[in-house]
């Protein structure tokens, strides 16, 4: 199939198919998902960390690998490992700038040639507990610049930390 066909075609259509629709999204600059080059809160050589566009909750974030991995499974352990720290890192960055109770974190790698990603959902207190979170509708982001601009740079902060400490 020709390129400009495979770029008419859904995430999951591409998937089945077994094409990565987020490794084509990079190649073709947003032509599948959109440029979502306003999201991005911190990118590197290994990985990414930006708001998703259509969240389940305010504050809810995926950090993704930037080479492809179908999972976790397939992965290196230090990226692995780099993505745990991140997501930890971020969780406590998203309880203090939104407030909220929890942040759940879950990876659905799913279908055939799905990207690695981790996903970071917050919970707030007036919401019920439990998995269903996972799941909430989801809505249009609504961007917040002051939100924004404080999260980019307390992860930035961390991640010169965090290189800091793993170079040596």
């Amino acid at each position: 199939m020709k390129t400009k066909d495979l770029l008419k075609l859904s995430p999951k259509e591409l998937t089945d198919m077994g094409i990565c629709p987020t490794c084509l999204n990079k190649k073709y600059n947003g032509a599948i998902f959109g440029d979502d080059s306003n999201l991005l809160l911190y990118t590197d050589d290994e990985i990414e960390i930006a708001f998703v566009p259509n969240p389940r909750a305010q504050g809810h974030m995926m950090i993704g690998s930037q080479k492809h991995y179908h999972d976790m499974s397939e992965a290196p352990d230090v990226l692995n490992a780099k993505m745990i720290c991140f997501a930890k890192q971020c969780m406590k960055i998203l309880k203090k700038v939104y407030s909220c109770e929890r942040v759940y974190l879950c990876t659905m790698c799913d279908g055939p040639a799905n990207h690695y990603h981790l996903q970071l959902i917050p919970r707030f207190a007036n919401e019920e507990r439990g998995s269903l979170n996972f799941v909430k509708p989801r809505t249009e982001y609504i961007f917040n610049a002051e939100k924004f601009a404080t999260i980019k740079k307390k992860i930035a902060t961390f991640a010169k930390t965090y290189e800091k400490k793993n170079k040596a």
